[in-house]
């Protein structure tokens, strides 16, 4: 298929994901390829954000375009790997991250549709602490309601990215917010809509809660809430984020 005929381009930011990448690729390609409106009409771009591992072997190794990133930072990443794109939509997957097929069946509607600028997803903590899977699924009753997501699943049109300026390069963290806030406010002046589908979670991994406690993660949020606004933009604030072996 020419470069220029996709319908979805997935792009997927990976720092040191050499052992989860393998995964979260072959699940995104059993999810397209069982829609036959995405089967032949998606490409897979991985986003080499200055791993130290083999990261970008093992993408080149499973079929994906490999574009490298140097400076390490999840909105760097997403932006580049999006600037490499040519489909009409971009999704936005986390290397820990995946969708079903029946979710990606959920959006074909919304790929022919003239009034949706994009959707997120409520999530699925498939491994982790029970304690960390039930704290971020409690999340997904404010997610419907609020319309927001998480950034493990985003799917927007290309032209709108580019029109809000893709991701903030301010955010260490947290980035998807502000982006689905900018994307929502450009949807009512293009009246349009920005969706969060339910009957299908994309599935995340729940590594997050396996090196740091419980404690930890109150003390994190705590933090978070009293000073939002710095804390994002802070790289030492999300270093677990950003560590070489996590």
């Amino acid at each position: 298929m020419r470069a220029d005929s996709y319908l979805v381009s997935v792009v997927i930011p990976a720092f040191n994901e050499e052992r989860r990448l393998p995964q979260c690729i072959q699940r995104i390609r059993e999810a397209c390829s069982a829609s036959s409106e995405v089967a032949a009409a998606y490409e897979i771009i991985v986003c080499d954000n200055n791993s130290t591992d083999r990261t970008a072997a093992v993408a080149e190794r499973f079929g994906c375009r490999v574009i490298f990133e140097p400076i390490n930072q999840i909105s760097r990443a997403r932006n580049k790997g999006a600037s490499a794109a040519s489909g009409q939509w971009l999704m936005f997957v986390d290397a820990d991250s995946w969708p079903s097929p029946e979710l990606i069946a959920d959006i074909v509607p919304l790929l022919s549709s003239t009034n949706r600028i994009g959707c997120g997803s409520t999530i699925r903590v498939v491994d982790g602490p029970r304690w960390f899977k039930f704290v971020w699924e409690s999340k997904n009753w404010s997610m419907r309601t609020f319309k927001w997501c998480a950034g493990g699943f985003i799917l927007c049109r290309r032209d709108a990215f580019l029109e809000i300026g893709g991701f903030s390069e301010e955010y260490y963290i947290f980035e998807e917010v502000d982006f689905v806030r900018r994307l929502k406010k450009l949807a009512v002046t293009r009246g349009q809509k920005f969706l969060i589908l339910h009957e299908h979670p994309f599935s995340t991994s729940g590594r997050r809660g396996i090196g740091n406690g419980f404690w930890w993660w109150v003390k994190f949020a705590l933090r978070l809430s009293l000073f939002p606004k710095w804390s994002v933009r802070d790289k030492k604030f999300a270093k677990i984020w950003y560590e070489a072996d996590r």
